[in-house]
């Protein structure tokens, strides 16, 4: 797998929505989400994934987001059966892009690139706290009260920030192994894409997991994208207090002065597409023109999620999803950055997709 050169390219949607609204699938409230489909139902997520590259897609995300020991662990899954059954969402992913590229013979599987979707901790959590970031120990200070105030900060605890920074290293390096310890399943990854992270301190943790496994793994392209629920980062510099900035964020994931390994790509996912102007140039801000990185868009759909009934808004008949996210794309295309992958989260199904692709190339 080569680095992106010049490039844009469109990836898919929200696999997990899709498999609810298009393939009708009871996934939601469960402790696997769309990982779950690996083991119930794998030709139909393989279909999901042919539909995406139909409608133009080149990335696939696989269905691992919410995969971990601790969540197959929770469904009733002992470790070796999450472990078959996460390194099989890989095959399934490639099988699509062959199976693709057989009835498409003018497309390789060289033009399709498969990208290992890893969640947050807070996704393998219940309640799912990707959006809240508020974990129990050693992962965050306490864990989620329907009845206590929440907090995702320690506030002036050094020792206890520190202890969570190395839990949350453990957790991703752990689920890492799954895939580099097997070769065959390795080799089909693309991109490693560490999504919807909601919390600094979480971003410290993923870039020492891939220090700690550079010298065993061949590298890959990866990144990170952190998610803004109703516009802000979940995370608070203290209890109760004011919220990190996008600027803020977007530092600690390609700051230079801690030695750690600086992700190929940056950027945002799970956030409605109504407050990405603004976030993106807050990431921009901490650029400082440097154009090695790519920039990863992966928004909501257009009714975007409500964080006071953690569900999703229908959207509008007006919405214009998709002509203002490629609109957005090729200002910044402009700017800050020579190589983007976009694409989108929830509630983005194949026909978003397409009519993404097509409202770029009019563009």
């Amino acid at each position: 797998m080569t680095m992106l050169k010049d490039t844009i390219l469109l990836s898919d949607g929200g696999l997990g929505t899709t498999l609810e609204d298009h393939f009708h699938l009871p996934i939601s409230h469960t402790p696997l989400w769309s990982a779950r489909i690996i083991l119930d139902a794998p030709d139909t997520l393989q279909q999901a994934h042919l539909a995406f590259l139909e409608a133009g897609s080149r990335v696939l995300l696989t269905a691992t987001y919410q995969g971990a020991f601790e969540s197959f662990e929770r469904a009733g899954y002992s470790r070796e059966i999450a472990t078959e059954a996460m390194r099989n969402a890989v095959h399934i992913a490639d099988q699509a892009r062959h199976q693709f590229c057989k009835e498409h013979l003018d497309i390789s599987p060289k033009d399709i690139h498969i990208a290992l979707s890893l969640g947050p901790f807070g996704a393998v959590l219940a309640p799912m706290q990707d959006f809240g970031g508020i974990y129990p120990p050693p992962y965050g200070p306490r864990e989620y009260s329907d009845s206590e105030e929440n907090t995702t900060s320690f506030g002036n605890d050094i020792e206890g920030k520190n202890n969570s920074i190395k839990a949350l290293t453990r957790f991703h390096e752990d689920r890492l192994r799954i895939f580099t310890s097997d070769k065959e399943t390795w080799d089909k990854v693309d991109f490693v894409a560490f999504e919807t992270v909601p919390l600094v301190r979480e971003v410290e943790a993923i870039r020492q997991a891939m220090d700690n496994m550079k010298e065993i793994i061949s590298p890959k392209p990866w990144w990170i994208t952190a998610t803004f629920p109703n516009g802000k980062y979940p995370e608070t510099r203290q209890p109760g207090g004011d919220h990190y900035t996008a600027s803020e964020a977007a530092i600690a994931m390609i700051r230079s002065d801690d030695n750690m390994p600086i992700p190929n790509g940056i950027g945002i996912n799970c956030t409605a597409l109504k407050y990405i102007p603004e976030l993106l140039e807050d990431f921009e801000r901490v650029m400082d023109g440097n154009k090695k990185l790519f920039l990863v868009l992966h928004p909501n759909g257009g009714g975007g999620f409500d964080l006071s009934t953690q569900a999703f808004r229908e959207p509008k008949e007006s919405d214009r999803w998709a002509e203002d996210l490629a609109s957005l794309v090729k200002k910044a295309k402009g700017r800050s950055w020579n190589e983007i992958i976009f694409g989108g989260c929830c509630k983005t199904g194949p026909g978003d997709i397409k009519a993404l692709g097509e409202a770029f190339n009019e563009e």
